[in-house]
């Protein structure tokens, strides 16, 4: 093995352990945790899944839990990498380890899942109402969330791109979502007839 290439991984991971440290201290410096803004986030993170136990359609939950699961694991992910990039970042982490948790969590997905959910109930067409939750999140609610500084844009980064990325996450859940059920009919199917 190339040691100085080994060397130089161990002194980005040892940079990174700094960043988390400096991090964590700024989380307590500050007492985030006694903020109004921290406690918004808080009711970000719970009351989505209060309204999300009572109003997921029981008889389609392993479905909605799935589709909601594919949009949070999406949105952790890309989400992680605008992060580490520079392009944005949540300046109330709720904990400092796993900032924009009340959202990634929490909020979109239940909010994405909720309207699918009508969607289908409503035998409406799952683009243009996706595509007005996503509108509605970037240039409403992120924006909203940018002016009582719970979020922050770097650089040239602005809401169109978060819109960008809304509609790749629900195309992307959309997919990963319509092959499970498509892989599941199919091998039914076969079981069934076999």
């Amino acid at each position: 093995m190339d040691a100085n290439r080994i060397k130089e991984f161990d002194q980005i991971v040892k940079t990174g352990k700094e960043v988390q440290k400096a991090l964590n201290e700024y989380w307590m410096e500050y007492a985030l945790y006694t903020s109004f803004e921290y406690w918004l986030l808080v009711a970000l993170l719970v009351v989505p899944l209060i309204i999300l136990f009572f109003k997921i359609d029981k008889s389609k939950i392993f479905f909605m839990g799935f589709y909601g699961y594919s949009i949070h694991m999406l949105f952790s992910h890309i989400d992680s990498f605008a992060k580490h990039s520079g392009f944005l970042n949540y300046p109330f982490p709720l904990v400092p380890m796993l900032p924009g948790i009340a959202l990634d969590s929490s909020f979109i997905p239940v909010t994405f899942m909720l309207v699918y959910q009508w969607t289908i109930n409503h035998k409406k067409n799952y683009y243009l109402y996706m595509g007005l939750a996503s509108a509605v999140l970037a240039f409403v609610f992120k924006p909203f969330l940018a002016a009582v500084g719970l979020f922050r844009l770097y650089g040239n980064t602005n809401f169109f791109h978060i819109f960008v990325v809304y509609l790749i996450i629900i195309l992307a859940a959309k997919l990963i979502t319509n092959v499970f059920l498509w892989t599941e009919r199919k091998f039914k199917h076969t079981n069934d007839s076999g």
